[in-house]
């Protein structure tokens, strides 16, 4: 069961993370923000715009993952009905200004805290199934959400993550899809 000092814990990095995150864009222009690093591999490419709009679709996606951990008996993410599909997906990232997707981050990191709020001590210990982290608990998965947050951050300073995400097959699956 989760500690309610666990819990501000969690409440105030979530805060914090998202904060640090929108702090760092303050001084990217448009253009700068579309850019591609062409010659980095993976999410390491991607131009700001691309890693605001892949944080948007998993920060649902995670969300999503936790509702269902909450409401079902160990359930397997590789089943099921998906989320709804992000506002800014993906392959329209360059279509917005990096302002629509900051208060896109808002909105979603806003729901996700809402949604902390109302879970019970004892609920974080729920676990769920997923093909590509194993099993873990709701407390895990929303840990997970400031973690992705730095990662994500770091990348978009072009600096190495002091965080790696721990996948199943030892390599990242394409995450590439924004709903």
């Amino acid at each position: 069961m989760a500690t309610t000092e666990e819990i501000q814990d969690l409440a105030e990095k979530m805060t914090q993370e998202r904060a640090a995150l929108l702090a760092s864009l303050d001084s990217i222009a448009e253009q700068q923000a579309e850019m591609r690093n062409p010659d980095a591999d993976g999410e390491d490419g991607w131009s700001t715009k691309e890693q605001l709009s892949h944080l948007e679709w998993m920060e649902g996606l995670y969300r999503y993952w936790v509702e269902r951990a909450l409401s079902e008996d160990r359930p397997d993410l590789s089943e099921g009905d998906v989320p709804p599909p992000v506002i800014y997906p993906q392959e329209q990232a360059h279509d917005h200004t990096v302002a629509e997707h900051v208060a896109e981050l808002i909105k979603q990191r806003e729901r996700t805290l809402q949604l902390i709020g109302t879970i019970a001590p004892e609920q974080y210990d729920r676990t769920a199934l997923s093909p590509a982290f194993g099993e873990l608990s709701v407390l895990q998965w929303l840990r997970s959400y400031y973690r992705h947050d730095r990662m994500h951050q770091a990348q978009i300073e072009g600096r190495k993550s002091d965080y790696t995400p721990r996948f199943l097959s030892g390599e990242e699956p394409d995450q590439r899809r924004g709903g």
